[in-house]
């Protein structure tokens, strides 16, 4: 009878440490018999009967899962690499061991394929502004394949989005383009509201001519700020304009009053006779009476 105790005192300290398990905070424990699921341990100390229980751990922390870059050709035919992560936790962790093998290897691979099939239903300029859409739309079509694994994706997230060096320059030559129309832009308005106020100052200045004055005086405060050697004598601008306008006036009056004079004549000059000046010996009667008084003119 002793021994019989003794043995079965040895079986039981044999089979304490094959028969306790802990399930820690964050895991529950699902427990096979013969193969079968039994129930689920939660967290703390339980207990199996060695050889015929078998006891698997399944964690319900959120895991991060990487999702490696994706080559994808985008709705308007450019080529672009893709990355993303995913967040997931068990939620149910019977159907997270019995439902499917390996949990992570398949929501990965998923992951995947709805990476490459929602980003290739959009533009590229949709892909790089409207990531929100696109993860949303990823988280839901994962969560329709994998509620029935016992996992839910609780977050997708487009990490990086590798652009080809093509792409990038023409990006850049169009935001350069963009930035330089809002700057011509910017730049009119101020043009056109400057204009604007000189229009209303200018106004304010015709009614009160004393205000053109102070404007002088200020200007010549600004200038000798620098302490310059030049001194500045602003003259009023109206009144020298009226002033010319008037003697132009006052010209173009007179110039029109006074008679035009006739323009003087030039002196007659008396027309000279052609004399033959030389004495021809041979003709005696074409000797000419100035040059022989006794001749007989002809």
């Amino acid at each position: 009878m002793i021994v019989l105790l003794i043995v079965v005192a040895v079986l039981v300290l044999l089979g304490l440490p094959l028969s306790l398990r802990i399930v820690t905070q964050y895991e529950k424990g699902v427990l096979f018999r013969l193969g079968r699921v039994k129930t689920v341990k939660d967290r703390g100390l339980a207990m199996i009967v060695p050889v015929v229980d078998v006891l698997r751990k399944v964690s319900l922390r959120i895991i991060t899962m990487p999702i490696q870059s994706q080559g994808i050709i985008t709705k308007d035919n450019v080529s672009v690499d893709v990355s993303a992560v995913a967040y997931h936790r068990v939620v149910d962790a019977v159907k997270s061991v019995v439902a499917i093998e390996n949990v992570a290897a398949a929501i990965n691979q998923i992951a995947q394929t709805t990476l490459r099939k929602v980003v290739g239903q959009h533009t590229l300029d949709e892909t790089l502004s409207e990531t929100d859409v696109i993860n949303v739309s990823i988280r839901e079509i994962l969560d329709v394949a994998t509620i029935e694994w016992g996992v839910v994706v609780t977050l997708v997230e487009l990490k990086d989005i590798q652009l080809p060096e093509s792409m990038k320059r023409a990006m850049a030559r169009q935001a350069e383009a963009e930035r330089e129309k809002r700057a011509k832009i910017i730049a009119a308005e101020g043009e056109a509201l400057a204009a604007d106020a000189l229009g209303t100052a200018a106004d304010i200045m015709m009614a009160h001519p004393l205000a053109l004055q102070l404007r002088n005086l200020q200007s010549l405060v600004e200038i000798g700020v620098d302490k310059n050697t030049t001194v500045v004598f602003p003259a009023p601008l109206m009144s020298t304009i009226g002033e010319l306008g008037a003697f132009l006036t006052r010209e173009a009056t007179a110039a029109r009053a006074t008679p035009a004079a006739p323009p003087p004549r030039r002196p007659r000059t008396p027309r000279r006779r052609n004399w033959y000046p030389m004495e021809s010996r041979s003709l005696p009667h074409l000797r000419r009476p100035y040059l022989d008084p006794d001749a007989t003119p002809w």
